[in-house]
């Protein structure tokens, strides 16, 4: 078959679905096999929202969405998209075009050096410059891409070898790769740092959501007891209506989860990932004995040296701990922090007076009300991504998606899609007026594909949280502000449905109203 229908079908094979990408020249030939295949191609208007949109479709689905572009630019601008899933750890699979190769050895149009380029931002990629190896690099583009801890792999498919001719068949993927169980010893060894703990506290990453860890830490820390702080990432692992949870680490305003590590003398972290929060954030030098649960070994950090590792399948740690956690070794004393959790509950419950102005903050409370336990919340990057982070209650896991590796703005409209693609849920996508004209295009695209979710835009016509930090450096701020479009009419121009409520009274049913649209809708709030 010719090469591109080869590629396809290895495609198909690894049961995609969908491709996110901009057309170019150097594709043709793909872009034709992929109107022939079962798989969905869906033209973006930028290829950093294609990205995106396969990076969040990693995200909540766990197979590796596809993203395409072609050479030169189409390459560029993936990039950012591509940085943001490798450390994210979300499985995503990069192709590119690429003139052919007999160009390559000299300057020419639109050549870059993509396979160098994309070196640092993925786990894998190589360029694809013969038609045999074709089914050999996808089954490991996808293999590596998926495997524990996921990311980012990149194909480069040169026009010339897109149309050549091969006899090669496409490889069937075999059950992934799984992480070995713990040994015995080491569960042991938890359990007696575990027995010898006063007030321990369990840190949920985001390898406790990703790997499918959640329903057994809910049962561990159910058996136990013991209070769990998330991550930005790990929100939604443990149950925010848990009597455990305090909700999220390093907590802004209210400060109670960073005071429960204090008071802690032992952190269980499971599935923490240091590339999305930085332990010097939460670990003040202190001797709290830190045990170490995860898919792979800690980075040598000196504000995160744990004192056991275990390098395992997190599932399975997690059951044979509760299994193996005798009934009298069980149920720590609670009381050194359900205070602390009653204070957060009330602190984030709390709303302004009816006669106050809009703050992310205090929209949150009426966002949650109006959203089932299993919609998917995506947060874009700015001032309210905190705030979300913080004061959003989470029931399940990846219903509160958050950027926070590489914490790229521009990621909600366009991940908003995929959730829209990958989930029956009702999905609403936060973002601020910074991130929402990065990609606000894709609206475009969400209106074509016929998907229907809630844009919520926070506007400040600032970038608010820059301006957050200069102030706090320097009691002023500079290069910070912003114009906007009139966003209804901008709504309007796209055809959805677009909101401004302006007093208190208005904001419930208006984002009901929204949630209920049957299609797209946007939902604009200035933000004091």
């Amino acid at each position: 078959m010719k090469a591109s229908d080869l590629l396809v079908s290895s495609l198909e094979r690894e049961d995609v679905e969908y491709v996110f990408g901009v057309p170019g020249e150097e594709t043709e030939d793909l872009l034709f096999s992929l109107r022939d295949s079962d798989i969905r191609f869906i033209p973006v208007r930028h290829e950093q929202g294609a990205a995106f949109m396969a990076n969040v479709y990693g995200r909540l689905t766990g197979e590796a969405g596809v993203s395409l572009g072609t050479l030169g630019p189409g390459a560029t601008n993936l990039v950012t998209g591509v940085a943001d899933a490798n450390l994210d750890k979300a499985p995503l699979v990069a192709i590119t075009g690429q003139g052919g190769l007999e160009r390559l050895h000299k300057e020419s149009h639109q050549a870059l050096d993509i396979v160098q380029m994309f070196e640092p931002i993925t786990k894998w990629n190589t360029q694809l410059n013969d038609p045999d190896i074709i089914t050999e690099s996808v089954r490991k583009a996808f293999k590596i891409a998926e495997y524990e801890k996921p990311g980012a792999t990149h194909l480069e498919f040169p026009e010339n070898v897109a149309r050549s001719e091969t006899d090669s068949t496409p490889m069937d993927p075999r059950e992934r790769v799984q992480h070995a169980a713990p040994e015995p010893s080491l569960i042991q060894r938890v359990q007696e740092y575990l027995n010898a703990a006063d007030r321990p506290l369990i840190i949920a990453g985001n390898g406790a959501v990703r790997t499918g860890a959640a329903t057994r830490l809910r049962e561990f820390v159910e058996k136990t007891g013991i209070p769990v702080a998330s991550t930005y990432m790990g929100k939604g692992a443990v149950s925010d209506r848990s009597s455990q949870s305090l909700l999220t680490l390093d907590s802004g305003d209210h400060q109670e989860a960073s005071d429960a590590i204090e008071m802690a003398d032992l952190i269980l972290t499971v599935g923490y990932d240091i590339a999305e929060h930085d332990p010097a954030g939460w670990n003040k030098g202190t001797d709290t004995v830190i045990v170490h649960l995860d898919s792979e070994p800690a980075e040598v950090y000196e504000a995160y040296n744990p004192n056991l590792e275990l390098v395992c399948n997190l599932s399975t740690a997690l059951a044979k701990l509760t299994e193996e956690m005798d009934d009298s070794d069980t149920q720590f004393d609670e009381t050194w922090y359900h205070d602390l959790r009653d204070h957060i509950l009330e602190d984030i419950a709390a709303n302004p007076p009816e006669d106050g102005g809009f703050t992310v903050r205090s929209v949150l409370p009426v966002l949650r009300a109006v959203m089932d336990a299993e919609d998917v919340l995506i947060s874009d990057v700015g001032s309210h991504k905190m705030q979300i982070a913080q004061n959003f209650p989470t029931y399940e896991p990846n219903t509160c998606i958050i950027s926070n590796g590489l914490a790229s703005m521009g990621i909600s409209v366009p991940g908003g899609v995929a959730a829209d693609l990958a989930t029956d849920a009702e999905v609403v996508a936060a973002t601020g007026d910074g991130g929402f004209l990065m990609n606000g295009a894709e609206i475009e695209t969400a209106t074509r594909v016929g998907c229907s979710y809630t844009i919520l835009l926070f506007v400040d016509d600032d970038y608010g949280l820059i301006s957050e930090k200069q102030r706090a450096h320097r009691g002023e701020s500079f290069g910070t502000e912003l114009t906007n479009p009139d966003f209804m009419t901008l709504a309007e121009s796209f055809g959805i449905d677009g909101y401004r409520p302006e007093k208190w009274d208005e904001l419930e049913e208006t984002l009901r109203d929204a949630l209920n649209t049957d299609g797209m809708s946007l939902v604009e709030i200035p933000v004091e």
